[in-house]
């Protein structure tokens, strides 16, 4: 049996991997880490549509400790493991100089240090099971391009881009496989989400202008990320291990700006401003 743990896998792109893998027939516990009824709703509207277990579970990833509990919990309730998906995570930017510790030691905790401590559990369990599973996890494409106000959540999915390249070289002798992919501009909310969730933020076109942008021409899809998981975690793709797939639709290719309309939007040098500092 193929049997999936998978963090953030309520909604955006770790929903759309959790359904692809439950079309493949994978048994897949989520977690989410708010929003309880509609996490519930959706493992159920899974497992009727594609008869596998599909469970959900709560987990707050940011605190120390919770990603062993939820793993633990998981691979319990799943009685095995073959597939472990990190995926949950946060989107946090600041310049330099609004640097706060508080958001610094957020993004370490939930986007660095419990990758990299659920794949030391998925992979210790796998190895003492003779369990020769995958390892997949969700970085960024910017951890391969630099953009203002990104050094912290770039630099960590920088950091897992490199540290995916050793961790392939620990699990290889048994036969373990481990390897990241980086989305691109994915359209996580629906237009409709996006004005009830950003109103004044971000247009309700948002994802269908940046698009245009993109050379293949369209912004990606969950679907498109769950593809590539599902992919990576197949035999077809049993000679790759160590590598970060880029699924972007060619969006950094060019050098172009994630999030479209110049230096205000996220591109280029940012504007300089007036600063303060007393001693």
């Amino acid at each position: 049996m193929k049997k999936a743990f998978v963090t953030g896998g309520s909604r955006g792109i770790g929903r759309g991997i959790v359904e692809k893998l439950a079309s493949d027939g994978y048994d897949v516990v989520f977690t989410y880490n708010s929003k309880k009824e509609d996490a519930e709703q959706a493992a159920a509207a899974l497992a009727n549509r594609y008869g596998t277990c599909c469970q959900c579970l709560q987990a707050s990833l940011e605190k120390p400790g919770e990603g062993v509990r939820a793993f633990r919990r998981a691979v319990a309730a799943l009685e095995g493991l073959t597939l472990m998906v990190n995926n949950a995570g946060a989107t946090i930017f600041e310049d330099i100089l609004d640097l706060t510790e508080d958001n610094l030691d957020y993004l370490i905790q939930l986007d660095f240090k419990n990758y990299l401590l659920l794949m030391r559990e998925a992979a210790r369990y796998m190895a003492a099971h003779e369990i020769q599973g995958c390892i997949v996890n969700i970085t960024s494409t910017r951890g391969a391009r630099a953009y203002p106000g990104d050094a912290v959540y770039g630099g960590i999915k920088a950091g897992l881009n490199r540290a995916v390249q050793s961790i392939a070289l620990d699990l290889a002798p048994y036969g373990i496989r481990v390897n990241n992919i980086g989305p691109g501009a994915v359209r996580i909310r629906t237009a409709q989400e996006v004005e009830k969730e950003f109103a004044g933020r971000m247009p309700p076109s948002f994802w269908d202008d940046l698009g245009k942008s993109v050379p293949l021409g369209r912004s990606g899809t969950p679907a498109d990320i769950g593809d590539a998981v599902l992919f990576l975690a197949s035999e077809r793709a049993a000679y790759i291990t160590g590598v970060t797939l880029h699924v972007d639709g060619g969006l950094i290719l060019p050098g172009m700006p994630e999030t479209g309309g110049g230096a205000a939007a996220g591109w280029g040098a940012s504007p300089k401003r007036k600063i303060e500092y007393e001693l």
